[in-house]
Formats: C-alpha cells, sequence, structure tokens
C-alpha cells in the first residue's frame, strides 16, 4: 500500500506517508514539552506513524494563546526527549513552530496582541496592536532561535505554521492585512523571511514544512484558492512539503470540523495546490481523513504526496502498523465528534478520545494490552458501549465472558445517537465494539432480562459481574395536560430508526433542550429534514451552548436557522396542553404559547440502577452510574474492567488516571 511505503525528505525517511500533525493537548508542564507529551508521541511512533509534528510552540513570549501552550525557549529537554523516544521508532520528528498574532489571547501575557494591522479578532473582538519594524525583526528571529534550538535538540526539522491560528497568515489575507508598507503591498514579504532565516538556522540537511492556509473561505478578501496556489509556488523553494488547510478568523472550525462535515473535505483544494507546485515540493492533504481507504485512494488518486491523520491516531495510535499489518477493520474508528480531542479551552483539558481514553494519559493509565493472572469467569450486563468496552477489555486480557443484553442488538445509546441528524459516524463504533468484542469470543446474549437472583446465582456459582445497564427517563420540571403528546429524545430517535413516523402526530413539533447539548440540536434537525414544523426551546442566549466546546456552536445555529427551525431563546418551559406549550421569558417571566403537537424533551436522563439497588456495591459503569457521554462509559467501562479483572469485585471507586 502506498499508505505505508517509505517517504523520503531531506535524506531523512519517513517509515510511512503517515503524518501526525501538530495540534493543542494541554500535557504541558507549565509552557514546557513535557513527559506526558513524550509518551504521547512515542506511542504514534511505535503504531508507525511516519513524520509527527510536536504541538506549535510560540517563537516569541508575546505569543500565548492558552494557559499550557508550550514556549520554544523553554522547549529544548523536552523536544529532545521526544527525539530520543521516537528515534528507536522510526518516525521523522518535527517541532511545530508559529505565533498566533491577533488570534491569542492577552489574558495570560497581559500584553497587547500582534497583528499585520489593527483588526480585532472575530472570536475575541480585542483590538491588536499593529505590528511596527522592531516587532517584525523579532518574530523573525523568534522563528530562527526556536529552529536553531530544535535542531539541536536532536529533531529532524520543523514546521512552520502559516495556517489557522498563525500571525504568518493574516499577513498573507486581505482580511487582516491593510498595511501600505512592504509588508502590505508584498504579503508574503514576512513568510519568505522566516523561512529563510529557519532554513540557514537548521542547516541543509533538516527538513522544513509549511503549514499553509490555501482558502480562507472568505473570497470577499481572503486567501482563495486560486491565490493560494500562486502563493504555494512562490513558497515552494523555500520549503521541503506543503500541508493544505482551509479556514480564517471567520471560520475557525472549518480547519478541524466536527463530524457534520464530509471527511476529506480538503481533497480538490489539495489536488489543485499540488498540480500548481507541479512536483517543486511534496504536498500533504489534510481535512478530517480518518480512514485509510480514503488516505491510500487520495494517495492513488495524486492528491497528495503525504496524508494528515491526526484525529485518526488520537482514537488509534496503532493505525499505520494494523493497515501494515493487514488488518485495517481493526482500526479503532474516529467518529470526528471533537467532545474530547479539541482542547482549545479555558478548562485546560487533557487531550483525549471517546473511543481511546487512554490517549493523553499514557503516563498515568495502564495499557489494556496483557493477561491478568488468574483467568476468570465475567457476566457483563449491558450492551452499550460501557458494556461492550468493559467486555472487549476483559476478553482481550484472557477471562471468559458473557455479555447480556434486554434489546436484541448491541449498541445501546450509540446506535440511536447516530440515527439523529449529522451523527451516523457514531454507529462506525458502535461496530467496532461489537466486532471485537464477537471476534474475541465473548458470549453475547441478546434478548435477555438478568435479574437479581441472576446476580446471585452468577456469585454463587464464582463469576464476577459488571452492570452497565444504561439509563432511564428523567425528571420533568413542567406540568403535563392527561391529553398532551410528549415523547423523550431516546422515543424519538427509536421511532425514526424503525421509520415509524406514524406513531408520532401530526403538527407542529417543539423540542425542548435544557441540557444545550449536541442532542437537542441534532434531533431538530432531524425533524426539520422530514419535513416537519420545528421550534427549539432553550433557556440560553443561543442554542446548543455546549457545542462551542467542539467548535460547533456557530455552524449548529446556522443549519438551524437554514432549515426553518424557529429558535425560541431564554425560555423556560412551563407546561404542554394539547395543541400547545407554554413558556416563560427568563429575564422577564413573561409567558406565552407555542403552537405544538408534539414535544420532544431532550432533557438529562437518570440511571437505571434496579439492579445495582438489589445488590449494592457491584461493580457498575457507564449511564448506570451517572447519565453523561460516550466518553464516559467507554473510560469507565475500561476501569471497571481493569479491576474486576485483577480481582477486586468490591464497589470500584474512580480516581484521577484509574481505579482503586
Amino acid at each position: 500500500m502506498l499508505l505505508t511505503e517509505t517517504f523520503e525528505l531531506r535524506g531523512r525517511t519517513a517509515p510511512s506517508r503517515v503524518l501526525f500533525g501538530p495540534h493543542e493537548t494541554n500535557l504541558a508542564r507549565r509552557r514546557a514539552i513535557g513527559d506526558r507529551h513524550v509518551a504521547y508521541y512515542a506511542r504514534r511512533a511505535a503504531g508507525g506513524a511516519g513524520i509527527i509534528v510536536t504541538e506549535t510552540a510560540s517563537v516569541h513570549e508575546s505569543d500565548w494563546p492558552y494557559e499550557r501552550a508550550p514556549l520554544a525557549a523553554d522547549c529544548g529537554p523536552g523536544w529532545a526527549a521526544v527525539a530520543e523516544a521516537c528515534r528507536t521508532r522510526g518516525a521523522v520528528v518535527l517541532a511545530g513552530l508559529g505565533h498566533a498574532g491577533l488570534q491569542g489571547s492577552s489574558a495570560y501575557s497581559q500584553a497587547a496582541l500582534w497583528a499585520p494591522s489593527r483588526v480585532p479578532d472575530a472570536a475575541s473582538r480585542e483590538m491588536p496592536m499593529e505590528m511596527e519594524q522592531p516587532e517584525i525583526e523579532a518574530l523573525v528571529a523568534g522563528f530562527a532561535e526556536a529552529a536553531a534550538l530544535a535542531a539541536r535538540s536532536g529533531l529532524d526539522g520543523v514546521e512552520v505554521n502559516a495556517g489557522q491560528h498563525s500571525l504568518l497568515r493574516q499577513f498573507h489575507s486581505g482580511l487582516t492585512n491593510h498595511r501600505s508598507d512592504e509588508y502590505g503591498t508584498d504579503r508574503l514579504r514576512l513568510t519568505r523571511e522566516v523561512l529563510t532565516a529557519v532554513r540557514a538556522a537548521l542547516g541543509e540537511d533538516r527538513v522544513l514544512g509549511l503549514r499553509l492556509c490555501c482558502d480562507e473561505l472568505a473570497p470577499w478578501a481572503g486567501v482563495t484558492p486560486e491565490q493560494a496556489a500562486e502563493q504555494a509556488v512562490a513558497l515552494a523553494g523555500l520549503v521541503d512539503y506543503i500541508v493544505v488547510v482551509r479556514g480564517s478568523i471567520y471560520s475557525v472550525s472549518a480547519t478541524r470540523p466536527d463530524l457534520h462535515t464530509e471527511p476529506g473535505f480538503n481533497m480538490e483544494l489539495c489536488r489543485g495546490i499540488r498540480a500548481a507546485v507541479a512536483g517543486r515540493v511534496p504536498v500533504v492533504l489534510q481535512g478530517s481523513v480518518v480512514d485509510p481507504a480514503q488516505a491510500e485512494q487520495a494517495l492513488a488518486d495524486g492528491v497528495a504526496d503525504l496524508v494528515e491523520m491526526t484525529r485518526a491516531q488520537i482514537a488509534d495510535p496503532e493505525l499505520v502498523a494494523k493497515v501494515r499489518a493487514g488488518t485495517p477493520w481493526r482500526v479503532r474508528p474516529c467518529t470526528r465528534c471533537n467532545q474530547t480531542c479539541r482542547v482549545r479551552d479555558n478548562r485546560n483539558p487533557i487531550v483525549t478520545c471517546v473511543g481511546e481514553p487512554r490517549s493523553g494519559h499514557e503516563t498515568e493509565d495502564p495499557p489494556v494490552e496483557g493477561r491478568d493472572a488468574v483467568s476468570r469467569r465475567v457476566l457483563v450486563v449491558g450492551g452499550g458501549p460501557a458494556g461492550l468496552e468493559a467486555a472487549r477489555v476483559l476478553a482481550s486480557r484472557g477471562h471468559t465472558v458473557t455479555l447480556a443484553e434486554r434489546s436484541h442488538r448491541l449498541g445501546g445509546m450509540l446506535r440511536l445517537a447516530a440515527v439523529a441528524h449529522g451523527r451516523s459516524s457514531l454507529a462506525a463504533f458502535a461496530d467496532w465494539l461489537e466486532e471485537e468484542v464477537r471476534g474475541l469470543g465473548v458470549t453475547v446474549r441478546l434478548g435477555v432480562e438478568v435479574t437479581a437472583d441472576d446476580l446471585d446465582a452468577a456469585a454463587a456459582e464464582g463469576t464476577a459481574v459488571v452492570l452497565a445497564t444504561g439509563s432511564v427517563d428523567g425528571p420533568r420540571s413542567y406540568a403535563v395536560h392527561p391529553d398532551a403528546c410528549v415523547r423523550t429524545s431516546v422515543d424519538l430517535l427509536a421511532a425514526v430508526e424503525q421509520d415509524r413516523w406514524n406513531l408520532l402526530p401530526d403538527g407542529p413539533v417543539v423540542v425542548h433542550d435544557p441540557v444545550g447539548g449536541p442532542v437537542g440540536v441534532a434531533v431538530a434537525e432531524l425533524l426539520a429534514a422530514h419535513g416537519r414544523d420545528t421550534a427549539i426551546v432553550t433557556q440560553d442566549q443561543v442554542v446548543g451552548t455546549q457545542l462551542s466546546l467542539t467548535g460547533d456552536l456557530a455552524d449548529a445555529n446556522v443549519r438551524l436557522v437554514q432549515a426553518g427551525v424557529r429558535r425560541e431563546l431564554r425560555s423556560l418551559l412551563r407546561s404542554v396542553e394539547p395543541g400547545h406549550v407554554v413558556v416563560e421569558d427568563r429575564w422577564t417571566g413573561e409567558r406565552r404559547e407555542l403552537p405544538c403537537a408534539l414535544l420532544v424533551d431532550c432533557g438529562h436522563r437518570l440511571p437505571e440502577e434496579t439492579l445495582y439497588l438489589a445488590r449494592p456495591g457491584t461493580p457498575r459503569a457507564g449511564d448506570c452510574v451517572a447519565p453523561r457521554t460516550v466518553h464516559e462509559a467507554v473510560l469507565e467501562g475500561r476501569r471497571v474492567a481493569l479491576a474486576v479483572g485483577a480481582g477486586h469485585d468490591r464497589r470500584v471507586e474512580f480516581v484521577a488516571g484509574g481505579v482503586r
């Protein structure tokens, strides 16, 4: 396969054509590359990544875009440790270098943001300072000094960021560069100066890559694909490869969007840039490429010379190794949900993956691989993501596992979530879990209702038990008339999945979303897509406030408006009556009526704990502990499995980094 072939860059041989790109991790110790970074990158190198670009480090102290953003001046020892850890695995390791400019933050530096011109950032609305010659010279020197430090630290080279969150891109763009001097009339001048200085600092024997924005999705003033092709040609002779990305200050989420955007969205953009440079420099495809088959096809079709598969390798660090071994179906799928791998926010979460919760926690969480000292019989009750992961881990560690599920299929809430609008990729993860469980020899019993007596019988036989019984409908904070029609989101999705729309009454639908997460938005989109007159009620200023964490907040509201969904903001649901609902303005207390033949409740759920209350202390995981997301379900399923497999049958307490 082309994907697993070696590739030469500046005399350095990458063991595959797969790049693990720079991304925020919050793994830093203060602002330095630390031990957690080392373990994180070494795991991807061991899994076959060809090129690894470390988290982008700020090349000047004026840039402090998020609290744990690496500062190049502090990264020497960490870079050296990463180089040493990855060298034996063969990966080419580069330091990501950049400056966020006006897309940074003054919260930590308490200093003015640097920018080409006085244009406020679309997100922060903060007015930056316009850089003068001393700042420009300091920036160029900062890039050069950082590159020299990377070389002294033993790295194979650097990648300069002129893509998203990049001061260099801001100089390239008419959106943000309004200068009348030579840096405005020649918008590539600063980038050429930076690349020239970096090459001099690196020497001729190390790799110099460039992450280049080739479409700002703002054709009225931003970089267009046609302009980018000219820019790529102009810069090709200064670099060893170009990564083609997109996005601007007005479309930050477009660089790494969530699952609503089809994977491989940059294919044609990349193809155009590669045609323009005509072999002068290798080109890297970026753009939600998470399927090895799609990556292979892109290489075969001449779209690119290498493929960036960053999120895919967060989901499965062994992606390349599994493809090379001829078992691509065993690659853990990336759902592109952005729920735990997008971490550039003030909570400082550690990068991880909903399907592979050890990612980012390599120094704290134990690996699943290995076998326990004593093989045990284990009954797992519940076939949702928590139960499937528990069964998978137990079976992989040599235990004899039976999984009992009351319904007639596996996957639980993952299957229903995949029915919702734009979330079909979640089904791939459910499929993977099921295939792994069955492949490991787990005895699967469907349509089986486990009772407390069954738990007693299991205990008498020496069989350990794990409960993953899921959730039930939660409480309602509003009154419901006996003749009104109310369904939960679970009820609705189940009906839609079975194509039983006839079970739902005709007329307008109101979606009640007190959570502000993805479910309410997805349900409203689904209803509107089927031609239903739909409104969504939220107590917040905007629909889906929690979607800011995944980068989908603005896009989701745009989609709702385009679909014709009415957004009832700052509204509390007070009652559901025949033919209408009563909502109350959160600020003024004013009440009004909305037409409603069906209310869909997307509120919180509660644990299904019938069995647990009958046998308190039984190890449990997922929604039957507290209904949350698939990430917590998988994480807890794994931790319970490791604990039970080691012989800890009593109550499992979850602590940071593991169980006790």
